[in-house]
């Protein structure tokens, strides 16, 4: 597939079908998610493949709007080692957009679950209830969970009206980009 035609047409995808994604896709998830560039080549990441279905039910409750993870087949929670680079959570963040526009390349469909600064309950973060679950090194901190599978749902692409040319600016900000 195009590489723009990846990017217009990717969507968010939450519903899945009940058909677990084959282990060479999964494979492949992670090599794109291996060739994603990283401040000085430092590579902080770990990628934790979940596709047991007690897991992904538990994952699911990490917080608020991660309910979408109890139906998908496959999930991969992108972590990095936070002693190791001051910008991690760029690295990981890089590493977890090629683990999308990789799926929608494959034929899956994936979603983005925000870990980092969320809450799971009362005084417990959403990371700190993953990284229990998952038993995560203390160093390693909990970026997202991207949730994998094959789609049950069809979103449209995206149309020109995302360009909004007017967020856009040239040699200075406010200085218009077109016109």
């Amino acid at each position: 597939m195009e590489f723009f035609e990846v990017l217009s047409k990717r969507r968010s995808i939450r519903r899945f079908q009940d058909r677990p994604v084959p282990e060479e896709l999964v494979e492949k998830l992670l090599e794109a998610a291996f060739l994603s560039p990283s401040s000085f080549n430092k590579r902080p990441w770990h990628f934790i493949v979940v596709d047991d279905r007690e897991k992904l039910k538990a994952l699911s409750k990490a917080k608020p709007g991660a309910s979408g993870l109890a139906t998908a087949p496959l999930a991969i929670v992108v972590t990095a080692d936070g002693s190791r680079s001051d910008v991690w959570i760029e690295d990981a963040s890089i590493a977890a957009e090629h683990i999308h526009l990789a799926s929608f390349a494959l034929g899956l469909g994936s979603f983005w679950v925000q870990i980092r600064n969320r809450v799971h309950s009362g005084d417990k973060t959403a990371e700190d209830y993953v990284r229990e679950l998952l038993n995560i090194p203390e160093n390693y901190r909990v970026l997202c969970i991207i949730g994998v599978g094959y789609p049950a749902e069809e979103k449209p692409p995206h149309g020109e009206e995302v360009f909004e040319w007017e967020k856009a600016s040239r040699n200075g900000f406010g200085r218009p980009f077109k016109g």
